[in-house]
């Protein structure tokens, strides 16, 4: 079995202002759309897929909620984004070194309370890298 991406796809209360958000603010490219109810954005690295389900299932937000990442090249990149985001987001947490990890992140919520991180992870040694994954 060869790994080429993932995606996680999440549920949301209103797909127009899901699709909105993610790739009007953020900027993130359309993967695909499926149907009236889905979109999958590409992180790059991934995806991530938005569905607003006919059986009416709640975002997983809130205090025990997902936090869904992206990873920046540098701080000041994190920098840059938290300036031209913090005026047209709800901004959650404001650019700080994290206290317990080698991170420099802000954090974000979209429409449906789900927490977005921008961060730069500090760690040579563990860098993540673009590339298929084989499992034998």
């Amino acid at each position: 079995m060869i790994i080429t991406s993932s995606v996680i796809f999440l549920p949301c209360r209103d797909i127009c202002r899901t699709y909105a958000f993610y790739h009007e603010v953020l900027k993130l490219p359309v993967a695909q759309k499926q149907g009236e109810n889905l979109y999958i954005f590409d992180t790059g690295y991934g995806y991530w897929g938005f569905c607003q389900y006919a059986d009416g299932r709640p975002p997983l937000s809130g205090p025990q909620g997902v936090c869904l990442s992206l990873n920046l090249e540098t701080s000041d990149e994190v920098l840059h984004t938290y300036e031209r985001l913090k005026d047209l987001c709800d901004i959650y947490k404001a650019p700080q070194k994290h206290p317990d990890f080698p991170v420099f992140s802000f954090f974000i919520k979209d429409p449906d309370g789900y927490l977005v991180e921008f961060q730069k992870i500090h760690d040579p040694d563990r860098s993540l890298k673009n590339m298929a994954l084989q499992i034998k």
